[in-house]
């Protein structure tokens, strides 16, 4: 069997304990507009055309994303990085897109990874079939999953879907023990108003257990923007700006409330 994946990550310190080696599955179920992983939406292998000038001459080159591996080809690279993982505690995570948009694939690769010791996370949106998340859940040691907007409608209108399926298997995953750390991006003008983040806050501790051990605020960024023009894609976030230390830091203390530990960054 093989996994599509548009990207792999070496010396990844953002995506979970430790140094990891990060897999980017292709696919996404979503389409948030402040996406900056555009190339991993399409669940097939697409086209990215590349503009470079030398001297007066432009030259247009087309580079396909995605390339598929087995299970085996993933470990014969996590094994090259295994000494640094080993020394920080890290370990590989299965990132997107939407890692359970494979969930066969997804669930082989988790076995082989726990089999042979490594810690294994999930950076997951939540929106997925409620028995493709509990396959995995007896091998993932750590499920990095996404909060976007406390309000369903609000959420569709920025997602394309709504969140209720997303906050089921949270608390589903909240229930069974797992242990999850929250990861809310910050965008200015959507989600960092003081009611939304009051709801967001007032949900977080409806939910709070032991194993919900950490909350990651991650501001937005345009640093994926130029992908968007490369695949052909409108880039529908142009005027909205990184926000600044001193608000990140103001909503980490509102987050504090929830009696959870917060951190800005992955």
């Amino acid at each position: 069997m093989k996994g599509l994946i548009f990207n792999i990550k070496r010396y990844s310190i953002n995506d979970g304990p430790g140094i990891r080696v990060t897999f980017f599955l292709k696919g996404c179920p979503l389409s948030c507009i402040w996406c900056h992983n555009p190339e991993g939406i399409d669940p097939m292998p697409s086209e990215i055309y590349e503009t470079r000038r030398i001297g007066g001459t432009e030259y247009v080159r087309k580079k396909n994303t995605g390339r598929y591996y087995t299970v085996e080809e993933l470990i014969e690279i996590a094994e090259k990085e295994k000494i640094f993982m080993e020394h920080s505690g890290g370990g590989v995570t299965f990132s997107g897109g939407e890692p359970l948009m494979q969930p066969v694939f997804l669930r082989e690769a988790l076995i082989a990874f726990s089999s042979l010791g490594y810690h294994t996370a999930v950076d997951t949106s939540g929106y997925c079939r409620k028995g493709d998340i509990e396959s995995i859940m007896e091998f993932t040691d750590l499920f990095l999953f996404d909060l976007k907007h406390p309000v369903d409608e609000i959420h569709r209108k920025y997602t394309g879907a709504g969140n209720r399926l997303i906050l089921d298997n949270l608390e589903m995953l909240v229930h069974s023990g797992s242990k999850i750390h929250l990861r809310i991006p910050v965008i200015p003008g959507i989600n960092d108003d003081q009611n939304t983040v009051t709801a967001m806050c007032d949900y977080i501790k409806s939910i709070k257990s032991n194993g919900v051990e950490k909350i990651s605020l991650l501001p937005f960024h345009r640093t994926g923007s130029a992908k968007y023009r490369k695949l052909g894609m409108e880039y529908r976030m142009e005027g909205c700006k990184t926000p600044g230390k001193e608000r990140m830091d103001e909503l980490r203390e509102l987050f504090a409330g929830t009696g959870i530990r917060v951190n800005t960054g992955g």
